[in-house]
């Protein structure tokens, strides 16, 4: 008979299923465990042998991550979808949009680079600095940005409105020197030619 045992007198342990039964009972109990129970091979628990198989697919068998696919052990299925799957989602640290984890670097690289206006020193501050600003920010207001930003805007539209300047006069006393120069030699050859054709001909 497959009984070991442990303290004689009260129980014996159960060949199969390793567990203590009272001693009147170990025969019947090991009849019963040895047909209708068997030992699961990963975790050791005693299952039906009608639903071992069923205990398998349901708690050992490889799962698929239903977002990325990639095919893991049951037991870490919850910590990957939390933390490391690829495609589980996550929230933009500055503007809280939900977006897959694989796009989440790219997105934040652009959201940080986004800026909004302190309050108590009138300057606007990259979305990324903010953390960073707030325990600097000594309340002293930026210059430039006392004026309020409708006057700010304002003025912009204003100097797109208006003409391009003309462009600059870059005459220098030598040049304009040179100019007339030309211009009195031009003159008198003209007057001299026009002369010649007005005196007449013997």
């Amino acid at each position: 008979m497959a009984v070991a045992s442990d303290h004689a007198d009260t129980t014996k342990i159960c060949s199969h299923c390793d567990r203590a039964i009272p001693s009147s009972n170990i025969d019947l109990h090991y009849a019963h465990c040895s047909r209708n129970l068997e030992k699961c091979k990963i975790c050791d628990d005693m299952v039906p042998r009608k639903h071992a198989d069923e205990h398998y697919s349901t708690t050992h068998a490889p799962v698929s991550c239903s977002l990325c696919n990639e095919m893991m052990e049951r037991e870490i299925l919850a910590v990957h979808k939390g933390e490391k799957c690829p495609k589980r989602i996550v929230t933009c640290d500055y503007c809280e949009f939900p977006l897959p984890a694989t796009d989440l670097s790219e997105h934040q690289e652009v959201c940080g680079n986004r800026t909004e206006l302190c309050h108590l020193c009138n300057r606007y501050i990259r979305l990324r600095e903010r953390i960073a600003h707030e325990v600097t920010c000594n309340g002293v207001p930026n210059n430039t940005a006392e004026i309020p930003r409708a006057i700010r805007e304002a003025e912009r539209e204003h100097a797109a409105r208006r003409p391009p300047p003309p462009p600059p006069q870059d005459f220098s006393t030598r040049r304009l020197l040179f100019t007339i120069a030309i211009t009195s030699i031009a003159i008198l050859l003209g007057s001299l030619l026009f002369k010649e054709n007005q005196t007449p001909v013997n």
